[in-house]
């Protein structure tokens, strides 16, 4: 069920509240305490076990919950509290920083350079929007007058590199595949001495999915990783896959350099609090979000404005700052 204020919302916001849930408990938590005559420490501790419940539910990770629980009762002085200064503005900021420190893993994302090469490796599980995201990252540097292209290095799925050639065709970006060829890491590497040889600027070595993580997709990938030296390698996590993601993002971290992580289908019913899981456990930030099947369902992802947007506060980041 769809709350009646998530209606009133156009829809180009509607589809960037995701974890629209999740934001409510927390706002009501923030409410219901702030409601209180008396601010102590019972009643924050009330405030932050319902925080966690809800984070929980959400599929974070529980050891980031009880990490985020500790460090906002730390930047909470009860002193300056009591005195009614503005109070509840001053916790709200307290949960907000802790969430921004919760997807922020401390490092800048890679950004391509004109005038050369980038090499991106896309991975993630089979079924994550894997291809679908390399179109959308290559039409999104397209529209930033990079020369982007696509290498299908993915032999395992049938139909793999139908789905890729239709996809650039579509987004009018050059791409390179083979239907003779079985062995990824050759055509990878066929591929990015091409694209380099054409001078074009962004080259997307899109790889194979499992089902599982199956030992031989991570020797794959590591394979493939020493053929082409890639300068980043996306992540692409699907956010519906809940509790699952801290371990999976994981997995993928220990096996190859993952640089930047790409969470898909937030806009369906996934509690997304994997998104949060995953940063942590691949120290990698995110970089874009897909809300949608289509080309242009795909923003950039900013902490500060995400995480006002869940906690109700509108797309404030700056006014937070």
């Amino acid at each position: 069920t769809r709350s009646p204020h998530l209606d009133a919302q156009p829809l180009e916001k509607r589809k960037s509240m995701v974890l629209a849930e999740l934001g409510g408990r927390i706002t009501n938590a923030l409410r219901t305490m702030t409601s209180n005559t008396v601010i102590d420490e019972e009643t924050v501790d009330n405030m932050l076990k319902e925080i966690a419940a809800a984070l929980l539910a959400s599929d974070v990770n529980v050891k980031l919950v009880s990490k985020l629980r500790k460090n906002v009762k730390n930047r909470i002085n009860l002193e300056d509290l009591a005195t009614g200064l503005n109070r509840r503005r001053m916790i709200q900021q307290a949960v907000f920083e802790e969430l921004c420190e919760m997807l922020n893993p401390g490092k800048a994302p890679y950004q391509p350079k004109k005038g050369k090469p980038n090499v991106i490796m896309f991975v993630g599980l089979q079924g994550s929007g894997k291809t679908t995201s390399c179109t959308k990252y290559a039409l999104h540097y397209h529209r930033k007058n990079f020369k982007t292209c696509l290498v299908c290095a993915d032999t395992f799925r049938a139909g793999a590199f139908d789905q890729l050639k239709q996809n650039a065709t579509k987004a009018r970006i050059p791409f390179y595949g083979s239907y003779t060829e079985r062995d990824p890491v050759k055509i990878a590497q066929d591929g990015v001495e091409m694209f380099t040889k054409e001078g074009q600027e962004i080259i997307i070595v899109d790889t194979s999915g499992r089902h599982k993580q199956e030992a031989s997709l991570f020797e794959e990938m590591q394979q493939i990783a020493a053929a082409v030296d890639p300068d980043d390698v996306v992540f692409v996590l699907d956010s519906s896959i809940g509790q699952a993601a801290h371990d999976q993002a994981s997995a993928f971290k220990d096996a190859v350099s993952v640089g930047s992580v790409i969470m898909t289908k937030l806009d369906g019913h996934a509690k997304g609090g994997g998104a949060l899981s995953a940063v942590a456990a691949t120290e990698s930030p995110i970089i874009f979000i897909g809300t949608g099947e289509h080309f242009d369902d795909f923003e950039q992802f900013q902490v500060r404005s995400f995480v006002s947007r869940l906690l109700g506060l509108g797309d404030v980041g700056g006014l937070m700052n």
